[in-house]
């Protein structure tokens, strides 16, 4: 096994409150940490914890294709493994969920024979169900909209459906002023016609950072 090692660890939505304590203990003894959190706070805290903290958003250019700055974020983390440093990437949320960075990271320093493992955290998904009083042992299916917009998924009404970043729909790129979708969200409206009626309940939610929820329904 080389020197060098990678530990993922999922900040949670709300910092430092939803942090483990097994992701602050990375992050503070790691000899170099990565971080891709959505808000300032949440920056400052893990700044705070370990003063080799390193932004990965700048590596976002508008009008340039997510899947490029991805990678470009996998190979930054990588050329510190490869250096034989203890590093730790942080990304919020739970970092195996939306997270290709993440999972290629871990995937690729594996590859290269580098000690690499993810430490979970509390996802967008855990604070909707405690949020909205849901339960998926009911049955729940998951999906990223686009996805389930080209992909053959089945639609099982008896199931509570999720669907993630309706406001984004069929955008590939990084967009920093990108509204809602019009096009896609009539496309996602027909689709959903067909199983649900008209007078189906939905739900549109964001996890809060901070302690005071908002839910439009």
């Amino acid at each position: 096994m080389k020197g060098g090692s990678l530990s993922v660890v999922g900040t949670g939505i709300q910092v430092p409150g939803q942090m483990t304590l097994e992701a602050r203990e990375h992050i503070a003894q790691a000899d170099k940490v990565f971080y891709l959190v959505p808000d300032p706070f949440a920056r400052q805290y893990i700044r705070e914890l370990n003063d080799t903290s390193e932004d990965l958003f700048p590596l976002y250019k508008p009008g340039l294709a997510r899947i490029i700055t991805y990678r470009k974020m996998v190979s930054t983390i990588l050329a510190e493994v490869r250096k034989g440093k203890c590093v730790c990437a942080a990304f919020y949320g739970h970092p195996g969920v939306f997270a290709y960075p993440s999972h290629e990271s871990v995937r690729l320093a594996r590859s290269e024979g580098y000690r690499a493992y993810k430490v979970p955290g509390i996802s967008a998904e855990d604070c909707l169900i405690a949020d909205l009083g849901m339960d998926p042992a009911v049955g729940c299916h998951s999906y990223e909209t686009t996805g389930f917009l080209i992909q053959p998924v089945p639609i099982v009404t008896s199931c509570m459906l999720i669907l993630w970043q309706v406001g984004i729909i069929g955008d590939l790129k990084f967009t920093p002023t990108l509204g809602e979708s019009a096009l896609g969200l009539e496309v996602l409206t027909q689709k959903l016609l067909g199983p649900y009626p008209t007078d189906h309940p939905v739900t549109v939610y964001e996890a809060s950072f901070s302690f005071s929820h908002l839910v439009a329904t």
